[in-house]
């Protein structure tokens, strides 16, 4: 049985993953912080995934530990190596969110930001690739945001998650020999359900998905599209596969925005610039 690690896999998005990739038979170590983080209304979430996990059957192991720290990671890490023998995967999905611009965002709140969303990959990722090289490889899928490309109102969050995306790139050039793949994940399409994502709207579920554009399958995106791509990108079918984003639902923070469907429904035609 495959091993994978998630960070952040009690809840929301995380949650989705770790329940996902243990229905796929992966046997899966599920770790996060039971207390509610700064702009999330996540809480309780280690008991809340273990009576899931039972009811579903599902062999999942949940342990409380914080990300940005090196002993809880390495404490998580052994755990994973005496139940299973080695780590296949790691799914860096912990992350904090509050909102803020520079002005309005105290230094203490800047880094817990950093240390959950960035050093707690740098912990991981540190803590996890001798036993994947020694073992001839492995995968390690980092959870990014659109953010990362810079959002208004996220100075601190979207600082992180752009370094997401440059430590990413930077592991899998550095591992390319050592056969540990290396991508990431950006979820999206607008009121995809997590402690983070309520926090920012006080709670209000109408407001987080009123005036959203949805995906192309023509509702919000959900934790299992997210899960469908991390499970992709750690498969054998994803072998070759190192130094990529895939964006789930999220088309329009690359170029976007996406106009409104009576917007594209009412747009007159552009004239030719050429004439016959």
């Amino acid at each position: 049985m495959k091993s994978i690690i998630v960070t952040g896999g009690t809840y929301g998005i995380g949650k989705g993953i770790s329940l996902g990739l243990s229905r796929r038979g992966y046997g899966v170590v599920a770790f996060g912080v039971n207390d509610r983080q700064p702009g999330s209304l996540a809480e309780n979430a280690k008991e809340i995934l273990q009576s899931e996990a039972r009811e579903l059957g599902l062999p999942l192991d949940v342990l409380e530990a914080d990300v940005s720290r090196a002993g809880d990671v390495q404490r998580v890490i052994e755990y994973a190596l005496r139940s299973y023998g080695q780590i296949d995967g790691l799914v860096n999905n912990a992350a904090v969110g509050p909102l803020g611009n520079i002005l309005d965002t105290p230094e203490e709140l800047w880094d817990r930001i950093i240390d959950v969303n960035l050093k707690g990959m740098y912990l991981t990722c540190k803590a996890v690739l001798p036993n994947m090289i020694r073992h001839g490889g492995g995968s390690i899928v980092n959870i990014g945001s659109g953010a990362g490309w810079g959002k208004p109102n996220m100075l601190a969050y979207a600082a992180s998650k752009g370094g997401v995306f440059a430590l990413s790139a930077s592991l899998a050039y550095d591992h390319f020999r050592d056969h540990v793949r290396v991508n990431v994940v950006v979820p999206g399409g607008g009121g995809i359900v997590t402690g983070m994502s309520l926090g920012r709207v006080g709670g209000d579920l109408e407001k987080l998905i009123r005036g959203t554009s949805g995906t192309v399958a023509g509702r919000s995106a959900e934790p299992a599209d997210i899960e469908a791509a991390v499970a992709f990108l750690l498969s054998d079918d994803a072998a070759a596969i190192s130094g990529t984003v895939i964006d789930v639902g999220c088309f329009s923070h690359q170029g976007g925005p996406i106009p409104s469907k009576s917007a594209t429904l009412s747009a007159p035609a552009e004239p030719s610039r050429f004439k016959g």
